[in-house]
């Protein structure tokens, strides 16, 4: 059963929520003005009651950014996971649709899920040819305090993008399972956090080239610390300590004509994702009304 939807549309020349819906355990807080005023964005922050998705929830909501809107979606800290209570998974959907000349952002904190916990979701954007989307979407290892990381059973997420209602644009699962083999925090090898960025759509077109550029900087500095010559140096110098990179991203392009880019992480650290996101976004703030993730 749908838990919320929240409608965008012009008013009076501004992108005003002219529909906000919401029931437990989902509840949406839409502040009146956040940013610059001279900025037409509006901002929805979606939480839960009691902190976190209990064992069993179940959330569904839509979003619908009308004609020329500009709306962006968050959270007001990680959304957490709590364990899961035998076999129950806990579940999250969000369907969104995204009109000519709109943006949407999705710019959420990490997902941290408990030990044991149990989590499915999935992120459907409907766009048209002159729609533009920012979805970012990220899972940490867990509560590093409480020595957990990655001890939960199960985080799946799914984010399928559609152009004209039904072309598929974009499909793309992640899936971290315990298995019997091998724990999930084995094959992570020491990383703590995956993300992923989607840029699509004419609003973003200043930032992909940027972006890309940034992320080959950073691969090429790792790249030469595996070259022959510095592997060669490590093997003569006994004293020369072998790392492994905390930081690693690729970038690639998609859709017609290479209108979308993805970028996708592994990292050593939450706040070192915080730091690349702050940066990469930083041009957004005309758009958003506040650099994101500040």
């Amino acid at each position: 059963m749908e838990t919320g939807r929240v409608v965008v549309e012009k008013v009076g020349g501004k992108s005003t929520v002219t529909s906000c819906y919401s029931k437990y355990p989902l509840k949406f807080i839409v502040p009146n003005k956040v940013g610059n005023s001279k900025c037409d964005a509006v901002w929805i922050y979606s939480l839960t009651y009691g902190g976190g998705i209990v064992s069993g929830d179940s959330i569904s909501f839509k979003f619908n950014v009308g004609y020329g809107c500009y709306a962006v979606l968050t959270t007001q800290a990680s959304t957490k996971v709590y364990k899961s209570m035998g076999s129950k998974c806990s579940e999250q959907v969000l369907e969104a649709r995204v009109s000519g000349d709109a943006l949407l952002a999705i710019i959420p904190d990490p997902v941290t899920c408990f030990s044991t916990a149990r989590y499915t979701q999935k992120q459907v954007f409907r766009m048209v040819g002159d729609s533009s989307l920012l979805m970012v979407d990220w899972v940490t290892s867990g509560r590093h305090e409480s020595g957990e990381k990655w001890d939960f059973d199960m985080y799946k997420s799914t984010n399928n993008i559609f152009i004209e209602d039904d072309e598929p644009l974009f499909l793309d699962t992640v899936l971290l399972e315990k298995g019997s083999i091998s724990s999930i925090a084995e094959r992570m090898q020491g990383y703590q956090v995956i993300a992923m960025v989607v840029f699509w759509g004419p609003k973003m077109k200043h930032i992909q080239n940027k972006v890309q550029e940034d992320v080959r900087k950073i691969m090429t500095e790792q790249l030469q610390f595996s070259s022959p010559a510095s592997v060669h140096k490590r093997k003569r110098n006994p004293d020369y300590c072998i790392n492994q990179p905390n930081f690693i991203a690729s970038s690639s392009v998609f859709g017609s004509e290479g209108k979308g880019v993805v970028v996708r992480i592994v990292a050593a650290t939450t706040e070192s994702v915080y730091q690349f996101l702050r940066h990469q976004l930083a041009s957004l703030e005309p758009l958003l009304g506040v650099l994101p993730y500040n």
